[in-house]
């Protein structure tokens, strides 16, 4: 009786065992991946139980094509060498089928890189126009002269939570490992990296996927093969420490792109420096522990229309603190044409509200 129950609770253990192996699958199985490009290809990956491809494959299959390797020479000659040349190599994700390509800042030397090229799928290789860059948060857009191109499905950050898949794809020290896939979640977000001795990287996504040199500008993607962020740097202390640039703060400038074929920034129209380095360079107090001490006002700038005072302290704008010069150009990349900001200043020690109308 005793032997009978004991194959009773295995057999049990066994089917539920299988239920559980069952209850898993519905989460891959079925799962239709999409790319909706900009007028480009577009590619529909099924994952069903006909199809025992798993959902990494799928990622991979549907946002290979839109990644490219690119190549970019840049001067490195001193008084002691003489004339001299290397090539960096980095990562970038089509996002118009047109052409333009989203990268990292620094994968093109902040703008001083020369001879872009950049490298397809299908082997091809095409020159490379630098369209524009910014170090402040190490994204820029090359554009090549083709067409038809198959365009990455951007997705939203702002929903990214901890524990989610990633997938990064790019070309780790060299081409000879190009388009190397590494896989992880996502272990942390609004993270805070410094990257030289006066300027940080924030709000970035954090990842145990694998990033190398090669890997910047290449997408981080979730499962549904959606680019979630830009690959820009790793922990030269630790392994499984990457990070990404959340693709929400590219979108505004991708959308531009698209539209325009260029991009303006909105400004406040102000000359401004950040107000801890203004006291220890006059010794005059501001009376902010941080913030950007507005020093010139141009005439007829939104800040001039919202009577903002040289003198006055940035210390907020809308729910952002504003700490230095770097937290506000940031800020901004973020505000578009007809957006109304409401800003505090300190204005002799005061607390002022005011709003800028871009």
């Amino acid at each position: 009786m005793k032997k009978n129950k004991i194959l009773l609770i295995a057999l049990i253990g066994a089917i539920v065992g299988s239920m559980l192996t069952i209850t898993v699958l519905p989460l891959i199985n079925g799962l239709p991946i999409m790319g909706t490009g900009n007028g480009g290809a577009q590619t529909t990956i099924n994952v069903s139980e006909q199809n025992t491809e798993n959902v990494y494959k799928a990622v991979i299959k549907k946002a290979m094509p839109s990644v490219v390797g690119i190549t970019t020479v840049v001067d490195v000659g001193n008084l002691f060498t003489g004339p001299m040349q290397q090539t960096g190599v980095g990562t970038g994700v089509i996002i118009d089928a047109r052409g333009m390509i989203l990268t990292n800042s620094h994968v093109l030397e902040d703008g001083a890189g020369k001879d872009v090229t950049v490298l397809f799928e299908d082997g091809s290789k095409s020159k490379a126009e630098i369209l524009w860059t910014d170090k402040t948060i190490d994204l820029a857009m090359i554009k090549v002269n083709k067409q038809g191109l198959q365009v990455a499905e951007l997705g939203d950050s702002d929903k990214v939570e901890v524990g989610d898949l990633a997938v990064a794809i790019g070309n780790p020290l060299g081409l000879e490992f190009q388009r190397s896939v590494t896989e992880g979640i996502i272990s942390g977000l609004e993270r805070t990296i410094q990257i030289d001795a006066n300027a940080t990287m924030d709000n970035l996504i954090q990842t145990s996927a694998a990033i190398n040199p090669g890997n910047s500008g290449g997408p981080l993607l979730n499962s549904k093969g959606q680019v979630i962020g830009i690959n820009t740097a790793k922990a030269s202390t630790g392994e499984g420490l990457g990070f990404a640039i959340p693709i929400n703060t590219a979108k505004p400038i991708v959308d531009q792109f698209i539209e325009t074929g260029s991009y303006q920034k909105v400004t406040l129209g102000i000359q401004g420096i950040d107000a801890q380095y203004y006291e220890q360079a006059t010794g005059i107090e501001t009376g902010a522990d941080s913030g950007v001490f507005v020093a010139k006002i141009d005439e007829g700038s939104v800040a001039a229309k919202a009577s903002l005072m040289v003198n006055d302290v940035i210390i907020k704008m809308d729910n952002t603190k504003i700490e230095n010069m770097q937290d506000l150009v940031k800020y901004l990349y973020g505000v578009k044409k007809g957006d109304t900001i409401k800003s505090v200043v300190l204005r002799d020690s005061k607390k002022v509200n005011l709003e800028f109308v871009f």
